[in-house]
C-alpha cells in the first residue's frame, strides 16, 4: 500500500517463516533457512556463516562459496537462546531488553546454569532475592544466550571464518561484540540484516518468476 501497488501489480509473492503456510495470497512458501541464506548473502557477500537470534528460535547457517545453504543448526524445541528468552528475562528484571543489554555491559562473573526458560527465570528471581547486582544478572542472562548460539556453531561442519548477525538483535552492539568475543571472530551486521528473511523471500520470488 505504501508503494502504491495492488496485488495485481505483483507477479509473484513468496512467504517464509513459521507462518508461511498461513499467508492466503502467497504463490509459494519457502523455508526460512533458505530465505535467510539468500538474504544474508546479498547483504554480506563475503560471509559464510549466519547467526540469527529470532523471536521463536535461534539458528546458525553455513553457506558455500555460491551462497547456498551447506549446513545449519536450529534451536526450535525450547525458547532458550531466543529473543523470547531474552524478553522474559528482561521482564523478570523489570527492564526493557535494550536496558538489559546496556546493564549487561557493566556486569561480570555471575552465571545462569539452566537453559530452560522456566528454570532460568527461577534462577534470576533467586539471584534478585540474594541481592545480586542487577548488572551481573543481566550479564548472566545475555551470556547464557551467547553461549547457546556459539554451541550451535560448534555443531556445524566445515570451516567458519566469517560471521554475520541477522534478525531482531542485529542492531544491538553488545550482542554483536559478545558473540565476536565468544567465537574469536568478528561478527558483522547492519540495520537491514533485520529483514534478511524477507529479502531472501523476495530473491526467491525473482528466481521463480524467471
Amino acid at each position: 500500500k505504501k508503494a502504491g501497488l495492488d496485488r495485481e501489480d505483483i507477479s509473484l509473492i513468496v512467504s517464509t517463516g513459521y507462518g508461511r503456510v498461513s499467508i492466503p495470497f502467497a504463490d509459494k512458501n519457502v523455508t526460512e533457512i533458505s530465505c535467510h541464506g539468500k538474504g544474508a548473502h546479498l547483504l554480506f557477500p563475503d560471509v559464510h556463516t549466519i547467526l540469527d537470534i529470532g523471536g521463536q528460535d535461534s539458528k546458525a547457517i553455513r553457506l558455500n562459496d555460491n551462497g547456498e545453504v551447506a549446513d545449519f543448526v536450529m534451536n526450535d524445541k525450547c525458547a532458550a537462546g531466543t529473543g523470547r528468552f531474552l524478553e522474559v528475562m528482561a521482564n523478570t528484571l523489570s527492564l526493557r531488553p535494550n536496558e538489559m543489554f546496556d546493564l549487561a555491559r557493566l556486569g561480570s562473573d555471575t552465571t545462569i546454569s539452566s537453559m530452560c526458560t522456566v528454570f532460568a527465570e527461577s534462577e534470576v528471581i533467586g539471584l534478585i532475592g540474594k541481592g545480586e547486582p542487577k548488572e551481573n544478572i543481566a550479564y548472566a542472562v545475555v551470556n547464557s544466550t551467547i553461549r547457546k548460539v556459539a554451541a550451535q556453531v560448534s555443531r556445524m561442519n566445515g570451516e567458519m571464518s566469517t560471521f554475520c548477525l541477522t534478525g531482531g538483535l542485529c542492531e544491538c552492539e553488545y550482542i554483536r561484540e559478545a558473540l565476536s568475543k565468544e567465537l574469536g571472530k568478528e561478527v558483522i551486521s547492519c540495520p537491514d540484516a533485520r529483514y534478511a528473511g524477507a529479502i531472501g523471500a523476495a530473491l526467491s520470488a525473482m528466481k521463480i518468476r524467471k
